[in-house]
């Protein structure tokens, strides 16, 4: 979602009392701090409540939230964080109604982990796609039927409305959102900066393959991942990539769906399309040679596989995001 006029766009972010840190420090991270030397300008962010003023979160901390809940329908994106229990099953009427001025107001609406309770008390996710923390799963489900709930996946988007599940799939659909309104190579540096990794799929599974105690380095997935990384423009196979893990195809298969929750070639596309974004976005080469520098081969499949990843055409993505 892009702002127009050359003004920053505005996250508004809903404050409650007794609210998890880590989900709130997340969009701080992303969103909260100036990066104008990456994208200028950069986002704004704002904290509002029902009653203005300090409210406590948990570990002792506190949050100055200056703004009056009415003033999140105004925002380019309200972002709806982790809230405590009591706020999950009773979230404000205001708070309720807010949230559903701002969808009839267009405006994007971003869900992470409990605060898609929120999202289904406004009636927004009925008949819609939507995620939370996999322990609330069943609590979720049972409340909300009308949702299409998928409790396996780091994040959903239909439309304007996005989820997430819990702590670290926050960072995921945050580093999405900034994906979405200044490309990949942007993401990708605040990523960087973040030491985290750089993408991870919306549809990857919440559960991950916990390692082998003492496990050698050259027997977990990061080496042959990134051995794969620096060789997009080659002819890869599942064989190629088991052969560096040091695994049977069978086993790196089997353990590269339990890790990460897609196949070995899937991944291969999504970092073959995840690099065409960069080269778009940063070069001026032709589409012919960023198909031959990313694997693809040809025009027709990078145009084909880019379609399905962003919607959009490779020529039409780099009118947008070409730097």
């Amino acid at each position: 979602m892009t702002v127009s006029g050359g003004r920053p766009h505005v996250v508004g972010v809903a404050v409650t009392e007794n609210m998890p840190v880590f989900e709130l420090a997340v969009p701080c991270e992303v969103f909260g701090i100036d990066r104008a030397d990456l994208a200028d300008p950069w986002y704004e962010l704002r904290f509002a409540a029902v009653e203005p003023g300090r409210h406590a979160a948990r570990s002792g901390l506190t949050v100055d939230a200056p703004h009056p809940i009415a003033s999140l329908a105004d925002a380019d994106t309200v972002l709806l964080p982790a809230f405590a229990r009591a706020r999950q099953i009773e979230p404000p009427d205001e708070l309720v109604r807010t949230v559903r001025k701002a969808y009839e107001n267009g405006r994007r609406i971003v869900a992470i982990c409990t605060g898609a309770y929120v999202l289904a008390a406004a009636g927004l996710l009925d008949g819609r796609r939507a995620t939370t923390h996999w322990m609330n799963a069943f609590d979720f489900a049972q409340r909300y039927p009308a949702v299409t709930f998928d409790p396996d996946v780091l994040y959903t988007e239909d439309g304007t409305i996005f989820t997430s599940a819990g702590t670290g799939a926050a960072v995921d659909l945050c580093l999405h959102l900034v994906r979405l309104d200044h490309g990949a190579a942007v993401a990708n540096e605040v990523a960087r900066r973040m030491v985290v990794p750089p993408h991870r799929d919306g549809g990857q599974s919440q559960f991950a393959h916990p390692p082998r105690p003492f496990a050698r380095a050259h027997d977990g997935l990061g080496p042959a991942l990134q051995w794969a990384r620096l060789r997009l423009d080659q002819p890869l196979t599942v064989a190629d990539l088991a052969r560096e893990a040091r695994q049977s195809p069978r086993t790196f298969a089997r353990r590269f769906r339990e890790e990460l929750g897609t196949s070995p070639l899937q991944w291969l596309v999504g970092q073959r399309v995840r690099l065409a974004q960069e080269l778009l976005e940063t070069t001026d080469d032709s589409i012919e040679r960023i198909a031959h520098r990313t694997g693809f081969g040809t025009p027709a499949n990078l145009r084909t596989h880019f379609a399905r990843h962003t919607s959009v055409t490779p020529t039409t993505y780099r009118q947008v995001f070409h730097r």
